[in-house]
């Protein structure tokens, strides 16, 4: 069993296997909100769905069936899942509040560890507003050049992303501008759902590329607030019902909200620097729509640390198991990570019921959004394992 100070397996004492979708999670994600934003989203120029590749290599090495990744690194041209999220949210506040057709005199604004800002900036470029996006302390240099190339201002705040949030809301109440945060709170749900309306058409896209003769057995999926989980998860509750794969909740072990909450029985905050390789996910506190939908419906939550997170990154650069190389990000690799530690713990593997048959889906949630800190933690460039893969590619065709 991997070492505690490395892993952490928690089953989730809220589960409930006969869960259904009620009144609570269908007041936060429908199959209405869905059409809204599935016909809105695929109306964008550039858009087209990201591939669902098969990882053969890494699934027999975990002993399962089949292993499914969906690799968000080329979601429109900004590397990340966050392009669904935030440029969705920040479409339908200009359609509801643009004064007589002015989205000029609309200022919308979040805090980002970098993948949502960049959305959130790209979306106000698309749609003509203005914006001002929050980084944390420990944001990268390149991450805050990459929002500023679409036009945002961008304001470095002192502690961690929590803090960059809490300072983002009280900047917008007192301007007049509206907050498009990935995150929710008591008082503030509406843009947050949007934002997981957004990032439900992931989820659709990966069921629809599934093989037909078959259903995931089991989802392994990153946490961070729990935005996309919860969409991810309320996308198959109502499609698959009570044939919906297993939810395996992933935390990195410096920020483990949910990790904690699970434990707890309650959203749980977690304090501290929440200073974690996986920038994606180092958030302290639970979205409360995403506690709603996930509560009941989690069979457990894993934490991994960053050095497993570093693992995965250059396993995957590697094609290590014989699968084509590919680039992943720090935040990408989350789920996949849990997986593996889950096939090494006999405890977890028999509580999750891990086996030569099960079949399990992962979400590669972003590329190299920073490619100078690619490069140092994998070895090598983005681009050189980009040929990697298409070298692999054409000795397949060959």
């Amino acid at each position: 069993m991997p070492s505690s100070r490395e892993y952490v397996f928690e089953p989730n004492p809220l589960f409930d296997p006969a869960a259904v979708y009620g009144k609570e999670q269908r007041a936060i994600l429908d199959d209405d909100g869905f059409g809204e934003a599935w016909q809105t989203i695929s109306s964008w120029p550039g858009y087209a769905p990201t591939p669902l590749v098969p990882l053969a290599g890494i699934a027999r090495h975990a002993g399962i069936d089949g292993l499914f990744y969906k690799d968000e690194s080329s979601r429109f041209g900004l590397g990340s899942f966050k392009a669904l999220g935030g440029a969705y949210a920040v479409s339908r506040v200009v359609s509801q509040r643009a004064v007589d057709g002015r989205p000029a005199e609309i200022t919308v604004c979040c805090a980002t560890d970098g993948n949502h800002g960049r959305s959130v900036a790209w979306g106000a470029q698309m749609f003509g507003c203005r914006c001002v996006i929050f980084i944390h302390s420990t944001v990268s240099e390149a991450r805050k050049q990459e929002i500023e190339k679409f036009g945002a201002r961008v304001v470095r705040t002192k502690g961690n992303y929590d803090d960059s949030v809490r300072l983002a809301q009280e900047t917008a109440a007192r301007e007049g501008w509206t907050v498009v945060s990935d995150t929710s709170y008591p008082g503030y749900v509406d843009v947050p759902r949007y934002v997981m309306q957004g990032y439900e058409i992931m989820a659709a896209e990966a069921f629809d590329q599934w093989p037909r003769a078959s259903t995931p057995t089991h989802v392994f999926l990153q946490t961070g607030v729990g935005g996309l989980a919860a969409a991810v998860t309320a996308y198959a509750w109502r499609r698959l019902g009570e044939n919906r794969p297993l939810v395996v909740l992933v935390d990195p072990l410096r920020s483990s909200c949910w990790l904690d909450s699970i434990r707890n029985q309650r959203p749980t905050p977690v304090d501290g620097p929440l200073d974690t390789v996986m920038a994606g996910l180092a958030c302290g506190e639970v979205s409360i729509l995403a506690w709603s939908v996930l509560k009941h419906v989690t069979h457990s939550v894993i934490a991994i640390s960053d050095e497993a997170a570093v693992d995965g990154m250059r396993l995957l650069a590697e094609g290590r198991w014989g699968d084509r190389p590919m680039v992943a990000g720090e935040s990408a690799v989350a789920g996949l990570i849990g997986l593996l530690a889950a096939t090494k713990d006999e405890k977890a593997r028999a509580a999750l019921r891990l086996d030569g048959s099960s079949r399990i889906l992962v979400f590669g949630t972003e590329g190299a959004t920073d490619p100078g800190l690619y490069k140092e933690i994998v070895g090598v460039s983005a681009d050189a394992v980009q040929h990697r893969e298409a070298m692999a590619e054409r000795r397949k065709e060959d």
